[in-house]
């Protein structure tokens, strides 16, 4: 259940933070709402992830994920440009996420 408390606060993470652009300095009270709402639910599974997982490894997990979904989501929905080295430094990001999760014993 950790693994699936971490994805539940990678997708609140990302959802909150989609909702910033619109909320457009709070001042839009749906994408407000989402905002906090997503957060709230990030920072609650995280806390949960936490009971078992050492936080330095969840939070890398949690952070990286979260910043190759949020940089996808900015390229998607805002129209946002993601050049070479963008792209390099998320694939390098994955890649320290899958060696953390396939050969660290500290998350153990």
């Amino acid at each position: 259940m950790t693994y699936v408390f971490l994805l539940c606060a990678i997708v609140g993470e990302v959802i909150a933070t989609s909702a910033l652009k619109a909320a457009n300095g709070f001042t839009n009270l749906v994408p407000s709402v989402i905002v906090i709402v997503g957060y709230a639910a990030a920072f609650y599974f995280l806390s949960l992830t936490l009971r078992t997982l050492p936080v330095g490894i969840a939070y890398a997990v949690w952070s990286g994920l979260g910043i190759v979904l949020i940089s996808i989501v900015g390229w998607v929905i805002y129209r946002q440009a993601l050049d070479l080295p963008a792209i390099l430094g998320m694939g390098l990001i994955i890649a320290g996420v899958i060696v953390i999760n396939a050969f660290s014993r500290a998350g153990h």
